[in-house]
């Protein structure tokens, strides 16, 4: 608070004339230092510190000598490449003229962009529809209930790791960018992918079918 505090004069100077009494204002700045001490408790007590986010990957290790590992079900294999193009196919690689007689694989091009009709974010939604709509039964159907959310948490770790859900595996060459890799990690992760695995080299067969596919002009994004 402020004060005035009255300083020297009073008396008389040279030819009788009374001098007038000088005034000095003092701010006392302790209410000050109080109250900066109360807002400064005040946001630390309210104030939620940033969580470090993590997802999940699945880093494989290398497969011992022998036969090839088992078809993985429901697998779903990007191969990314330079300038932002990426390709995907479903199910087993079946490279042209294999033993068992198998249609050789196809891959389809695909793109980053949210609204594209054959883009990621479209495909990952068809492919994973099982999953997400069985997530949103668990999430509607525990809640009216009153379920704790850790058990929630784990009814859907359960959906999302069944073998009817997909299993989504990331390739890329030694062109590829790792923006382009962790776009498709968000575009999982928002279309609830449990099953990712990320790290896995690219098949000889796998690359040279991919560089045919690079071969063709890339498409417009609709």
């Amino acid at each position: 608070m402020a004060e005035i505090a009255e300083g020297g004069g009073g008396g008389h100077g040279k030819g009788g004339k009374k001098r007038a009494k000088k005034q000095s204002t003092r701010v006392d700045m302790t209410p000050m230092v109080d109250l900066a001490f109360l807002l400064l408790t005040f946001f630390v007590l309210t104030s939620t510190f940033s969580k470090p986010k993590a997802m999940e990957l699945a880093l494989p290790a290398k497969p011992p000598p022998g036969p090839p590992p088992p078809e993985v079900k429901n697998g779903l294999t990007f191969l990314v490449s330079d300038n932002d193009r990426v390709f995907w196919y479903y199910g087993q690689f079946n490279e042209a003229g294999n033993p068992d007689g198998k249609p050789a694989t196809v891959l389809t091009e695909t793109n980053y962009s949210q609204s594209s009709a054959v883009g990621i974010h479209k495909l990952l939604q068809e492919k994973n529809a099982w999953a997400i709509d069985e997530k949103k039964k668990i999430i509607d159907t525990e809640t009216k209930k009153k379920t704790a959310d850790t058990t929630i948490s784990r009814m859907v770790n359960d959906v999302l790791g069944n073998t009817k859900a997909i299993t989504v595996l990331i390739k890329t060459d030694d062109k590829a960018t790792y923006k382009n890799a962790i776009d498709i990690m968000d575009e999982l992760k928002i279309s609830d992918v449990g099953k990712r695995v990320l790290g896995v080299d690219m098949m000889p067969k796998e690359y040279e079918v991919l560089q045919q596919a690079m071969r063709t002009p890339k498409p417009e994004v609709k």
